[in-house]
């Protein structure tokens, strides 16, 4: 860990920027200049951004399929690229699913495995997330066994399963490739899907006594795609109080009307649109019905979102910023970070003028350097 005085930068604190020194000592934010003073004018220091969910580190842990016997050398490959994107805390997201293979329980226990073992030896804080597809009722009451040996404490509810077409018996576009991507015969997966889908009657039984018992083991839960005020309300009501990437207004207003926190995808925001046909996140926000912005796929989208609604006045710069910061850290309930306060954890993201990320630090580590940049730091390591 190094002992740090940043100076002549733009330092964004919570009542906006100012050019004070911030120190760095022993991983956290020092009240008082403590080490070796590094000029970085013309730079912007910005809270580290938490990523509340993403999947873009399957391309690194499978990037062929088979090609997955290293999962230790995929993380560090993950934290590179998340370093380079300003990203200090990552949700790593791993299906439980019925679609099997990178999506199955033995694959979901080989990545947690990996997170709980290599995690530590990384800069970049890392925290798994279950995704579990609510259909799979047979693994109800192992579940919250199975989340304790893992390490996993956010836990968000899914239901992927096209039942409007099941129902007619009609089988879902694209589910041969589907089918052979996760080992299974055509015909055997179609009949599991129809199997899964007559068992919604479990489903609704089963998923409260299944919260309560999550809850109970200390786990925060939250629900994905709510497309509707009926379906946020019953979430709500088992005790998933996040949001993720709702569908509609509608969903979206009933998260904040019970107080509940709202997830959106940067990469729909970035884009302008839902590549769903859903809500563009941009209307939510300007709405006031977001609390945290989300790689999802694409971890370069967290701050490219956040600088697009400083530069076009969408919300000022510390607003911003406070959906990849702030935002997410209250909502997962890390005090001790996402903001650039005394005490709190030394996570910081340097920008360049254009925007790029130069360099980043969690826990007072540094992570990530690119650029003139480095330059400045060369002093010290002399």
């Amino acid at each position: 860990m190094l002992s740090i005085d940043f100076i002549g930068a733009e330092v964004l604190h919570a009542n906006g920027f100012s050019y004070c020194p911030l120190s760095i000592a022993e991983g956290v934010v020092s009240p008082t200049l403590t080490g070796f003073p590094i000029d970085l004018s013309g730079f912007r220091i910005l809270p580290g951004i938490i990523d509340v969910h993403g999947d873009g580190f399957e391309r690194h842990l499978a990037p062929r399929r088979g090609a997955m016997k290293q999962l230790g050398e995929g993380l560090r490959a993950t934290e590179a690229e998340l370093g380079a994107n300003g990203i200090t805390t990552a949700v790593l997201a791993q299906f439980v699913s019925w679609e099997g293979g990178l999506r199955g329980l033995e694959f979901a226990d080989r990545v947690f495995s990996a997170i709980k073992e290599f995690g530590p030896e990384l800069v970049t804080d890392l925290h798994p997330q279950l995704r579990f597809e609510t259909c799979l009722v047979d693994l109800y009451e192992s579940l919250p066994e199975r989340v304790a040996q893992w390490g996993v404490r956010y836990v968000v509810f899914n239901d992927h399963l096209p039942h409007a077409r099941l129902a007619k018996g009609l089988k879902p576009p694209r589910i041969t490739g589907q089918a052979l991507k996760a080992g299974r015969d055509p015909d055997i997966h179609f009949q599991m899907m129809l199997d899964l889908h007559s068992r919604s009657d479990e489903v609704m039984k089963g998923l409260r006594p299944l919260c309560a018992a999550l809850i109970a083991n200390g786990v925060r839960l939250g629900s994905h795609d709510d497309y509707s005020t009926e379906i946020r309300d019953l979430w709500h009501e088992r005790g998933a109080l996040i949001a993720e990437f709702p569908e509609t207004s509608d969903a979206a207003k009933a998260a904040k009307v019970a107080g509940d926190s709202v997830v959106l995808g940067a990469p729909n925001l970035v884009r302008g649109r839902s590549h769903k046909g859903n809500i563009s996140a941009l209307e939510l926000v300007l709405l006031e019905k977001c609390n945290a912005l989300a790689s999802d796929y694409h971890y370069p989208s967290p701050r490219r979102a956040a600088l697009m609604l400083a530069q076009s006045g969408v919300l000022d710069f510390k607003e911003a910023w406070a959906l990849v910061s702030s935002g997410p850290a209250d909502m997962l309930g890390l005090t001790d970070r996402g903001r650039l306060a005394s005490g709190l954890r030394a996570d910081i993201v340097i920008l360049n003028v254009a925007g790029q990320v130069a360099a980043t630090f969690s826990g007072g580590r540094m992570s990530y350097m690119s650029g003139n940049i480095a330059e400045r730091f060369m002093p010290i390591f002399r």
